[in-house]
């Protein structure tokens, strides 16, 4: 595992369907998907403790106690803080978010648990949580880096202001930021947001960087296939090729965890685009012409 956070990858694994993909299910075959994605050079995996009610995890620990070697290349990323409605222990059984120094305390030590681990690479606040106690939060997030228990800890979907209060706390700094970003959704580009994440210092990833397959529908999925054609490429590596073309080269995460599909897409991770292309295929994406 790094000491530092570097996405000197193409994409991230995301991990959130992990307890969907039934071939992955017996801990052998999925420590040989884990090995065959490690020898491609991708090592960076996505998780959340809220991914298959913590399902996902556990699998993916299960893999890696079968074959332990696996454990020193891999670098993993998890997320806590949403408490779903069936392990709300109040009466309400209301999903809620929850950012105090005793759950999060608790959450680090269960994942580290659950996938076997010294340490995770980079911790991440799912979501912004209104009741936060910047204080308390940082000091709980800066003793579990000093401890080594994580190597670094970022957000997820929180606002400038939101991360800035959570900093401004915090002894070690914030590595990334994880948000929706992709041709079907840009608005981050042109509303500061994506300017404060880099200003900020914070490495961006990007969910849902396909749209949740909006990219590939109607006049932009057409414009992709046009332009997929000229550059030899699919059109999903088109569309994360258009992102990695930003600046600070946002790390995508991707969802599928068919082989063909990663491997094709790795396949496709050279690709630069051009600035004409990467504006022509956003004028498709926005539906109107560059002012």
């Amino acid at each position: 595992m790094s000491d530092e956070l570097t996405f000197d990858v193409p994409f991230v694994l995301g991990m959130m369907r992990l307890h969907e993909r039934p071939e992955l299910a017996d801990a052998t075959h999925l420590a040989d998907w884990i090995e065959a994605r490690l020898d491609e050079g991708l090592d960076w995996f996505d998780h959340a403790d809220i991914y298959g009610n913590r399902e996902c995890e556990r699998l993916f620990g299960e893999a890696l106690s079968r074959r332990p070697a696996l454990k020193a290349r891999v670098n993993v990323i998890t997320k806590a803080d949403i408490v779903l409605p069936a392990r709300d222990v109040s009466r309400f059984g209301v999903k809620h978010y929850d950012t105090s120094p005793d759950y999060l305390n608790a959450r680090i030590d269960t994942s580290l648990e659950q996938l076997g681990l010294e340490r995770l690479d980079h911790f991440l606040l799912h979501r912004p949580d209104p009741l936060l106690d910047a204080d308390a939060t940082a000091a709980a997030l800066d003793a579990a880096i000093d401890a080594g228990k994580i190597g670094a800890v970022g957000v997820s979907n929180f606002l400038p202001e939101q991360w800035r209060r959570l900093q401004a706390a915090m002894r070690h700094p914030l590595g990334a930021h994880q948000f929706e970003l992709s041709l079907a959704r840009p608005d981050v580009l042109f509303d500061g947001f994506y300017d404060a994440v880099i200003a900020d210092g914070l490495a961006p990833m990007a969910w849902s960087p396909l749209g949740g397959g909006l990219v590939f529908e109607d006049v932009l999925g057409s414009a992709l296939e046009h332009f997929a054609e000229t550059f030899e490429s699919s059109t999903a590596g088109l569309a994360l090729a258009w992102l990695r073309r930003l600046p600070g080269h946002p790390a995508p995460v991707i969802g599928t965890l068919k082989e063909s599909h990663i491997q094709a897409l790795h396949r496709d991770s050279n690709l630069t685009l051009d600035r004409a292309t990467w504006f022509a295929l956003l004028e498709e994406a926005r539906s109107h012409r560059v002012a």
